[in-house]
């Protein structure tokens, strides 16, 4: 009997994949980003760019797996530095930190 519910399981199984593939691969489809992604996945960057007086405050996020940690870091972009170069360079800094 364990050989037949192992089976059916299976089954199972091979089906909830299946289906969860071609929802990702429908375009125009509203799915959430966490039901398409696998466990692998780990997004490079992540940052939120909020507008303030004076300039823009940007937050990085990661998640650190071995540690089961969100970490993030604030920088001020102000008004008289250039976003596009200065984000080039936070980005970069972000990186070298993984």
């Amino acid at each position: 009997m364990n050989w037949f519910k192992r089976m059916v399981i299976n089954w199972v199984r091979e089906d909830w994949e299946t289906a969860r593939e071609e929802n990702c691969k429908v375009p125009n489809r509203l799915i959430s980003t966490a039901e398409c992604s696998t466990l692998n996945d780990e997004p490079v960057l992540n940052f939120k760019v909020y507008s303030a007086v004076g300039g823009k405050v940007v937050e990085f996020r990661r998640y650190d797996r071995r540690n089961d940690r969100n970490d993030s870091t604030t920088y001020i972009i102000t008004q008289d530095q250039d976003f596009g170069e200065r984000i080039a360079k936070i980005a970069t800094l972000e990186n070298l930190k993984n």
